[in-house]
């Protein structure tokens, strides 16, 4: 099965399954589409709000599927400067789209370098192999 698995090559990855996309002085999140395939179908998304304080590795939001609710957990410190309100209305985007239309919030880093410090795209494939 995890062969199978979208691991797109410009994204990075925390061990947690979530993604994070470099655009500009913003990082873009989402759940990868290994995280989105093991929840089953999304039902509801709890989005941060904007202006929340993110710090690595402590929840940030919730998705609730029809196996259980998981937690989505920060891959950067930083603020949430954006949130996809789309998902409130259609959840099952982050099943459909997870790399796309199913991103949950772009968030600004306090740091430049924590980018740089997420797993790559190898790393990631290696950590589902294990």
């Amino acid at each position: 099965m995890v062969s199978s698995v979208n691991v797109p090559d410009d994204l990075r990855y925390t061990a947690d399954h979530e993604w994070a996309r470099l655009e500009g002085e913003h990082v873009r999140i989402g759940i990868t589409d290994y995280a989105q395939d093991a929840l089953g179908d999304i039902v509801y998304v709890q989005l941060p709000g904007p202006g929340t304080t993110t710090v690595v590795g402590q929840a940030m939001c919730e998705l609730e599927s029809t196996k259980s609710v998981s937690d989505v957990y920060a891959p950067l410190d930083g603020t949430v400067v954006e949130v996809n309100s789309e998902l409130v209305d259609a959840p099952e985007r982050v099943n459909e789209d997870p790399y796309g239309d199913g991103w949950i919030c772009l968030i600004e880093p306090s740091s430049a370098g924590a980018f740089e410090d997420l797993l790559g795209p190898d790393d990631y494939r290696k950590l589902l192999e294990a």
